[in-house]
């Protein structure tokens, strides 16, 4: 056919494309078929799919929903979208295999970047799309340049575009980017539910993947949601009017639902219904099935803290001018040791009055060597007078004793010590489990007893999305361990072992 005849033909709506079709020669119907199939290709990564599976690869409303994204991306509009739905919903193969090879077959002269939680995820994306593009050149009409086929990176023959894979956290090589995508930048609740982690995604995102963008390029990134602090979350907080946010819950929750469904009707209700996403919830518990599937992190009611313990009990600073403490301590939760998910060290300081109300003074937690939090824990100590330090010795023993001592002598010899008494270290080794140590405490926090001295926003996260079988963060820990020891009445003046140099005179 002239390429006049193929032009009008493909301008023609799909009814009147089909009738020709019936109507056409053998010869003719094969001709029309292979431009169809182009047809189908250039329309959507859905579309592309369908062509190379032969119909087999799936195709749902919300996998539509980022075909639009990624046609809107292709014809030059410079977005910024986030998409947030549940797992084995098929967004990673729609994202990050298929979007892809969509588009450096639209686009071959642009670069596309595509990050992952990790690196292998992320290559493996990539070797996907190298693949596929080498498998189905002839069909696509496109093919690598020899000698740049690596799975984390190659070229589109005969053109400026390719394509370069990374884990989140890891360097962006080479020229800039048309297109970002990220799948994914949090492995799970854990990696999601630290701080340390949280900051270190929010670091990336900022000084490695956006200095990677080109002045009209555009970001996608679709996820599950972990934490009400996640990358999605953050992005919401810093900049919301910068972003599509297309919310995908595996079952719907209001009127407005992306799809049109109605509240309490499934995504994807060929693969799982409501009565399968009922059996899911009941499996996975409240706390992962509102942050993983409903795309809502939240405080889970019925955790071992709630919000209002805190809040309802908080002391402001001016407040507590007017408090007498008998005790204070400053306890450390050292942190487990490099390359843990949880690598901060707990520092919190507690005080207690005569009455038996505990007060938690301050949190000094964070990412510090070795000696480094024993130089910040003793500081802390110099300046509110504690009596004692408590330290959990479960994985340092002798070492996080020496630590302390060692600090204390440092600061000693450079005058900051101001002459006082080194604090007594009372070590602390949590034979119980966790939930047994905290839930006293939060029964203490329940009955009002305990007042924070301001806000500690970190901790209190923590201690309110913390429920047993998760990995308690180290500043809880250590806040549970200085409460533990100020709230046992046996434990005056350090049990029945007064101080005799009468460090507490004074405090009643």
């Amino acid at each position: 056919m002239a390429d006049g005849v193929l032009a009008r033909y493909r301008a023609l709506p799909a009814p009147e494309r089909q009738a020709i079709i019936r109507t056409a020669s053998s010869d003719l119907r094969a001709q029309l078929a292979t431009v169809e199939a182009e047809m189908a290709m250039d329309r959507s990564p859905g579309g592309l799919a369908a062509v190379l599976t032969h119909g087999k690869e799936m195709q749902a409303r919300h996998l539509d929903i980022i075909d639009r994204i990624y046609q809107r991306i292709a014809r030059g509009e410079r977005i910024r979208a986030m998409v947030t739905m549940p797992p084995r919903a098929g967004k990673s193969r729609r994202t990050s295999r298929w979007g892809p090879a969509w588009y450096l077959r639209r686009q071959p002269d642009h670069r596309f970047m595509l990050a992952s939680y990790a690196a292998h995820l992320a290559d493996d994306h990539g070797r996907w799309i190298r693949n596929t593009i080498t498998e189905h050149a002839p069909t696509l009409g496109i093919n690598l340049k020899y000698g740049s086929q690596a799975a984390n990176r190659f070229d589109i023959d005969g053109h400026e575009g390719g394509m370069v894979t990374a884990g989140v956290g890891g360097p962006l090589t080479g020229r800039g980017a048309h297109v970002a995508c990220v799948d994914d930048p949090f492995k799970g609740s854990e990696d999601a539910g630290s701080p340390t982690q949280r900051d270190r995604v929010w670091d990336w995102w900022q000084s490695v993947l956006l200095t990677r963008l080109e002045p009209q390029g555009s970001v996608l990134l679709v996820n599950t949601r972990w934490d009400d602090d996640d990358l999605s979350g953050r992005l919401l907080k810093e900049e919301p009017d910068d972003w599509i946010v297309i919310d995908l819950p595996a079952i719907a929750l209001t009127d407005d639902d992306p799809l049109g469904r109605q509240p309490g009707e499934a995504l994807w209700p060929e693969r799982y219904n409501e009565d399968d996403y009922a059996r899911i919830r009941k499996s996975v518990g409240e706390r992962v099935w509102w942050a993983l599937y409903q795309q809502q992190p939240r405080p889970l009611e019925g955790g071992v803290w709630q919000w209002s313990w805190i809040t309802s009990n908080r002391c402001s600073p001016v407040a507590f001018q007017g408090v007498d403490l008998t005790r204070i301590l400053v306890a450390i939760d050292p942190s487990g040791g490099a390359g843990t998910a949880n690598d901060e060290t707990g520092i919190v300081a507690a005080g207690r009055t005569s009455e038996g109300e505990l007060y938690l003074l301050d949190d000094k937690s964070g990412r510090h060597g070795a000696n480094a939090w024993g130089v910040e824990a003793c500081r802390l100590a110099i300046d509110l007078n504690a009596d004692g330090l408590v330290v959990e010795t479960n994985f340092g023993g002798d070492m996080t004793r020496q630590v302390l001592i060692q600090a204390w002598q440092e600061l000693e010899r450079t005058g900051r010590t101001a002459g006082k008494p080194m604090p007594r270290i009372i070590e602390v080794n949590a034979k119980q489990g966790k939930r047994l140590r905290a839930e006293p405490i939060a029964q203490l926090y329940e009955q009002g007893r305990v007042h924070h001295v301001g806000e500690f926003d970190t901790l209190e996260r923590q201690m309110v999305t913390w429920i047993p079988g998760m990995d308690s963060p180290d500043r809880m820990d250590a806040a549970v361990h200085a409460l533990t020891e100020l709230a046992d009445p046996s434990q005056a003046g350090l049990g029945t072992q007064h101080y005799s140099d009468q460090r507490l005179r004074g405090r009643r």
